[in-house]
């Protein structure tokens, strides 16, 4: 009578085991760092933007506002900076921004996500941010380098596309047509264990 009793037992240990290892194993891929990581997929486009700038200029027949000396954008967590901003909108005598350019030093950043390079457009319809030109994305210790970022606020997924152009002898000629970056590895165990 015992054995039947364990064995039921053993079948519920093993039914709760095969509940917890999928929830555990799900947990250690979900790090922190992963979290962080979705910074700007989590951003709120239909937030107000702010800003601050040196000089502002009303293009009314455009349907625009041009923002120089020093833009400084804020939307929801979410930061612009650069040498000048466009703000497109949407309607004649609107005040919906469809779109944002911006040029020179445009840096864009929210929690530990930063983005940098010489332009950038954000399609707040679209819900896509481009840069282009000398690009470098940092996502918490990691690094990436290129010509062309895109970032899908929708999805989540951030593209770099490589250096086009770049030719003779220099630091960044092996790297011509391609994109770089370097990728944190967390410590595990003693370091002093590793194989060298």
């Amino acid at each position: 009578m015992t054995h039947h009793i364990r064995q039921p037992l053993f079948r519920s240990i093993l039914f709760v085991m095969g509940a917890i290892l999928p929830i555990a194993a799900l947990m250690l891929v979900i790090t922190p760092s992963t979290i962080r990581a979705q910074a700007l997929f989590t951003h709120n486009s239909n937030a107000p933007v702010s800003f601050d700038a040196g000089r502002i200029e009303l293009q009314q027949r455009q349907d625009r506002v041009v923002l120089s000396g020093g833009a400084d954008l804020q939307q929801a967590g979410l930061r612009l900076r650069a040498a000048r901003v466009t703000v497109a909108f949407s309607d004649v005598g609107s005040t919906d921004i469809s779109r944002i350019d911006a040029v020179g030093g445009v840096d864009i950043s929210k929690g530990d996500t930063r983005a940098q390079g010489e332009n950038a457009i954000y399609d707040l319809n679209r819900r896509i941010i481009t840069m282009i030109g000398n690009v470098r994305l940092n996502r918490g210790g990691d690094t990436l380098t290129g010509e062309r970022l895109t970032i899908d606020l929708t999805t989540g997924v951030s593209s770099v596309d490589g250096r086009v152009g770049r030719s003779g002898s220099g630091a960044g000629a092996s790297n011509q047509g391609r994109v770089s970056g370097s990728f944190a590895v967390p410590q595990r165990g003693d370091a002093q264990d590793a194989p060298q």
